[in-house]
């Protein structure tokens, strides 16, 4: 990037900030805490009833435990509430045993009478699987990750088998299963204090006022304004040295760049890529980066047409230059995409026969197809910066803009929120601009929740494509043990993908953070945010 470009961008952010009135700083927080910015409000503080956002990707680290973690580097699973684990030798049988003394957190409306035990990891998943459980239908009673993985027939049963054992029966081998209790959705909840809303009625603050046994649990949530964590006193790894922790999900003022450079907030997550030279010449921050297990991607509504016509599908993917959008929209900050694995997977297929840019051969296809050039297509865009598209808007009007060159028209819609839209939305779309955060390194985790038969049922699969051969691959690649065998039947998957067109990859983003040299111990996976436990503040 040149010396004049940097000089522009940090010359405009200068004047913007002469512009604003200097906010009101918050000693206490400033003190004791931090204030994170850069993710707007949730709909929910249970990351079961999510597919992404802020929830998953940042508060389910502080607030909850899971039975393992993974390992940011292996992506293998470690230990976490569950201090050793045996697997049968038919893959179906999975039996953990708990650590001692963990206590769960102590609130104003919640006060345990005894550690976390087996029976709260009955709790926390029959929760999800089994409809007759009382909590299972509040809050919608939906469990969109879950639910794409197809999770609840997976499951035979959940027993404790006593208070620091318990046991998950597999109708079917999944080599994947290890990891799936690693990611963030699949949290630990307090049974007691299920007990405790059932018999007062309240059973829907499971999810307004959650209870865990995570290093910070929830003092206040207003939203639209912010989110304020406070440090759990007795974590069973050591109270954290920050206090609290103030989660800033308004959108007063001028942007959160602004907010960071005017000390309204300590720490940015997902700067857009034209901010980062603005934060990278500035002595009081420092920028993070991580190479992300992530995608963006267009996804095509194969249910409608034109889109359910092949060639139409792949004149789109040969109209879009995916160098343009690397250099306009990720100024060199990303890897171009020729599949949804990104280049670190295991088993990403380097032989991918991707659809490079191509508008005459788009133009000849849209002929062949008989495309109407009159009709008018849509597509629905997120506003909200992520790590895998920094300006999901820049990102629409690039594809718009290249989709008029050979004759299609696109109107935009905005999504109101960053997750994929209902199966009862399905029919309000012919294209959605979407993208997907790895929950572990497995590459079923990202080919399975986006495009299976199981996640177009539960609303997930946004391009409603349902391949029984695809189906059957990642079904064959999860019940053997052999590593080979795994990658062979994914590259396959892929090849199906690359002939089908159901989406079109567009590129896999680096994820920045960026925050006030003040902040130590700030730490990042390709998975999304680690627990705050261990950050601290040197002035």
């Amino acid at each position: 990037m040149s010396a004049y470009y940097r000089l522009f961008i940090a010359s405009l952010v200068l004047l913007t900030l002469s512009g604003c009135k200097q906010p009101a700083k918050d000693s206490v927080t400033q003190r004791r805490g931090f204030v994170y910015c850069g993710q707007d409000t949730p709909t929910t503080l249970n990351p079961q009833l999510t597919d992404g956002g802020l929830t998953a990707e940042t508060l389910s680290a502080q607030i909850f435990d899971r039975l393992l973690l993974l390992d940011p580097v292996s992506h293998k699973p470690l230990p976490d509430l569950a201090k050793s684990w045996t697997v049968s030798d038919d893959g179906l049988v999975y039996t953990f045993t708990l650590r001692q003394g963990i206590k769960f957190q102590t609130t104003a409306w919640f006060t345990p009478t005894r550690t976390m035990n087996a029976d709260d990891v009955v709790f926390s998943f029959e929760r999800v699987i089994n409809p007759d459980n009382p909590f299972h239908h509040i809050s919608g009673g939906r469990y969109p990750w879950f639910e794409s993985l197809g999770f609840a027939n997976d499951i035979e049963s959940i027993k404790a088998l006593n208070p620091h054992t318990v046991q998950f029966s597999l109708r079917r081998p999944d080599n994947s299963f290890l990891s799936n209790l690693a990611t963030s959705y699949a949290v630990v909840y307090s049974a007691e204090y299920g007990k405790q809303l059932l018999k007062s009625g309240q059973i829907g603050q499971l999810d307004s006022r959650p209870i865990g046994t995570g290093p910070f649990y929830v003092d206040q949530f207003i939203p639209n304004d912010l989110i304020r964590l406070k440090h759990h006193r007795g974590y069973w790894q050591g109270a954290a040295p920050m206090e609290q922790v103030v989660f800033d999900i308004s959108s007063r003022g001028m942007g959160n760049l602004t907010k960071l450079l005017s000390a309204e907030c300590d720490v940015l997550a997902s700067p857009v890529a034209s901010q980062l030279p603005v934060i990278t010449d500035n002595n009081n921050y420092e920028l993070l980066a991580q190479s992300g297990m992530n995608v963006s991607f267009l996804a095509l509504n194969t249910s409608l047409a034109p889109l359910n016509n092949l060639k139409v599908r792949e004149a789109i993917s040969y109209a879009i230059n995916r160098n343009t959008l690397l250099n306009s929209v990720y100024y060199g900050t990303a890897t171009k995409a020729k599949s949804l694995l990104p280049p670190t997977s295991w088993a990403y297929n380097n032989d991918s026969k991707a659809i490079n840019y191509n508008p005459k051969k788009a133009k000849a296809l849209l002929k062949q197809a008989g495309y109407n050039p009159d009709q008018v297509l849509t597509m629905w865009v997120p506003l909200e910066s992520r790590p895998y598209n920094p300006s999901p808007q820049k990102t629409a009007e690039l594809i718009q803009a290249n989709l008029k060159a050979i004759g299609v028209n696109v109107v935009i819609y905005h999504q109101d929120n960053i997750g994929r839209l209902g199966v009862n939305n399905m029919n309000k779309y012919d294209m959605m601009l979407a993208g997907w955060i790895a929950d572990n390194g497995d590459p079923d985790n990202f080919l399975r929740p986006l495009l299976s038969c199981n996640a177009k049922h539960a609303g997930l699969n946004v391009a409603n494509w349902c391949d029984v051969q695809f189906d059957n691959l990642l079904e064959l690649a999860l019940r053997t043990n052999k590593t080979q065998q795994r990658v062979n039947y994914y590259q396959h998957a892929q090849d199906i993908l690359d002939q089908q067109v159901p989406i079109i990859p567009l590129a896999h983003g680096v994820y920045f953070q960026a925050h006030n040299k003040t902040l130590g111990g700030l730490q990042m996976s390709p998975f999304g945010s680690r627990s705050f436990s261990s950050v601290y503040r040197t002035e």
